[in-house]
């Protein structure tokens, strides 16, 4: 009998062990990030180690990838698709670079195999300093290093606008942590450029966490999650519902436009979706393509001529 027990025991251990064994490969790291690092100017100004910079861009795909940046359990299908691509632009000194880089998040649209671009952002003050096998350490309530602040600071940036995509204001915890984040490095002496209020172009990253704890700026992130689940992801099902919604987003862009003429946030939307919104409303009525191109061409106007096209 007692043989029979322990062999019942060690079934029930060896099926436990299995059922945690699936559990934890089922829950995944957040982010899916493919980092590009583009050193063609670095190489053609000096002689520069490629393997250092072979390993320098591991070392930042390890830091954005491997780590979990919430409590929230992710499948490796949920992970959040993004990219990072850096553009060395020169060395100052050993292990310290000139760079700007850009962010891209990515999201599935319900109902089809396309991916929008949620989120697009020109960094133009990425700086940092990296030493050849140094383990990069973070720490979210102390400043440890530029490199890792700002890693950190984009991977909450991601998270937040995959989450507000898909529920109002769903973000707000990470933009939280961001804002943290952007406050450590502001406050050190010596801050970088990409930290300091006093940028003329308000479009660093001290500016970007600005913009989205901004309230004035609260109903285009709710905007957000209209273009994205009532709009995109019902476009398949009911493209004339899909359309308003745009409009209606539009709308409300414009009023916040009006409360905040200079945004680095409503200028990264039309940065990410002013070629999507085009072809959303080129099948649209004529005088919906006239309504939509007088607003795009007074909020977008670098487009001006791509948005033109919906009047033919």
């Amino acid at each position: 009998m007692k043989n029979i027990k322990l062999t019942y025991a060690l079934v029930a251990l060896f099926a436990y062990s299995i059922a945690q064994s699936l559990n934890n490969e089922a829950v995944a790291q957040e982010l899916n990030c493919t980092v590009v690092l583009n050193s063609d100017q670095l190489f053609a100004q000096q002689n520069t180690d490629a393997a250092n910079l072979s390993q320098l861009k591991n070392v930042i795909t390890d830091f954005m990838n491997a780590r979990r940046w919430t409590s929230d359990n992710y499948t490796p299908e949920e992970r959040i698709n993004c990219r990072l691509n850096i553009n060395l632009l020169r060395s100052v000194s050993q292990g310290s670079y000139e760079a700007n880089a850009q962010l891209i998040v990515l999201r599935p649209v319900f109902g089809s195999t396309y991916e929008t671009v949620v989120f697009s952002y020109v960094d133009r003050n990425f700086d940092f300093g990296y030493l050849p096998n140094n383990p990069m350490y973070f720490n979210e309530n102390n400043y440890t290093d530029e490199l890792t602040q700002t890693l950190a600071f984009y991977a909450y940036l991601i998270l937040a606008a995959d989450y507000d995509s898909f529920s109002k204001l769903g973000g707000n915890p990470h933009v939280q942590r961001a804002f943290l984040l952007s406050n450590m490095a502001s406050a050190r002496s010596g801050v970088a450029k990409g930290w300091v209020s006093s940028d003329n172009t308000l479009r660093n990253r001290y500016w970007l966490v600005e913009n989205l704890m901004d309230q004035q700026l609260t109903p285009f992130r709710e905007g957000m999650y209209n273009y994205h689940r009532l709009a995109l992801d019902a476009f398949a099902q009911n493209p004339v519902a899909a359309r308003k919604q745009v409009m209606n987003v539009l709308t409300t862009i414009q009023q916040v436009n009006q409360l905040k003429p200079v945004s680095v946030l409503v200028n990264s939307f039309f940065d990410a979706k002013g070629q999507e919104i085009y072809k959303i409303m080129r099948e649209a009525p004529k005088d919906e393509r006239q309504k939509v191109f007088n607003m795009l061409s007074q909020l977008d106007p670098t487009q001006t001529e791509l948005y033109r096209k919906l009047l033919k």
